[in-house]
Order: structure tokens, then C-alpha cells, then sequence
């Protein structure tokens, strides 16, 4: 997987602690709290820390996804191997702002495209909360298709596949 990544109107780049203040606003969006969960990220050296962790984690990889021409960080995609899941589980969020622009949609399927040329990725998974529409919705557009439904720490999700080809 690559460091740098471009669409039509994004760049992806990797996580860097220097990306503190978008983290510490990202997850602490309504949106980020109701579907993934409350990670206590309550100032700007807890968002520092918490990128760190991410650095130091082999199975996890997070692009941050920048509007190509003002450099502004607008949302986030994540790859990451789970301990509760047999395959690599691809993620994203986004700060209410820049919703149903496509914007999650675009770099979710440019992440995507280059992680299915891997053999060593098989299957990618997705999961999302039953009642997060916007999440099912996009994970459709990007070819992802119902599996099951799980529960993860006392947590139900649905969990959705995608294959190569």
C-alpha cells in the first residue's frame, strides 16, 4: 500500500501526529462518537497520542483525506486487521461538513482499488451499525455486500464483504 494516494479531488496521505487538531475534531464529531465510539480524545496531546498508537500498530494504516487544492482535512479512511475478524476491515469517517458529497465514497474506492491488487488480501471487510444508513449506503457503492451480523464487545454490527474481481 502506498503512502500517498490521489483522486479527482483528494489526497490521502498517511496519519501524522502533525494531524493532531483534525483528529481531535474528527473524533469528537456526534457522528464519530454514536457509530465508533467515544475515545476519550479530549485534547489536542490526546489526539497526538492517539495517532502515536496508530503509528506504532503494524495491523492498523490510516490516511487522513485532504481536498486536493486547499490542503483542508476533511475526513479519514482506516485499514486494519481485527483481532474479531478473519479478514482486513476498511473504515471511514468524515466531519459532517463535507457528507453526501461523495467525498467518503471517492477515497474509500481509491483505497480500495489498490488493496484488492494485493493477493494477500482475499476478502476486505467493512462494518457498520445497524442504523447507520449513510454508512450501508456507501459501503453498497463501493461493491461491498451484506454478509451477517456480529456482536463485538456487547456491540452489534453488520458485516459487509468485498472481493477482488
Amino acid at each position: 500500500m502506498q503512502q500517498l494516494y490521489h483522486t479527482d479531488r483528494l489526497e490521502l496521505s498517511l496519519v501524522k501526529t502533525s494531524d493532531a487538531d483534525f483528529i481531535f475534531e474528527l473524533l469528537n464529531t456526534e457522528g464519530w462518537i454514536k457509530f465508533i465510539g467515544d475515545r476519550k480524545i479530549e485534547t489536542r496531546e490526546d489526539a497526538q497520542q492517539y495517532i502515536q498508537k496508530i503509528l506504532n500498530n503494524p495491523q492498523m494504516i490510516y490516511w487522513v483525506a485532504r481536498l486536493k487544492k486547499r490542503k483542508i482535512p476533511i475526513g479519514m479512511i482506516s485499514f486494519i486487521k481485527r483481532d474479531y475478524l478473519d479478514h482486513h476491515d476498511i473504515g471511514f469517517a468524515f466531519l459532517p461538513a463535507y457528507f453526501s458529497k461523495g467525498y467518503a465514497t471517492e477515497a474509500t474506492k481509491r483505497i480500495l482499488s489498490d488493496v484488492m491488487q494485493d493477493p494477500n488480501h482475499k476478502i476486505i471487510l467493512a462494518t457498520t451499525m445497524p442504523g447507520n444508513v449513510p454508512s450501508i449506503r456507501l459501503l453498497e457503492k463501493a461493491g461491498f455486500h451484506f454478509k451477517k451480523e456480529i456482536e463485538n464487545e456487547q456491540v452489534r454490527l453488520l458485516l459487509y464483504s468485498v472481493k477482488p474481481g
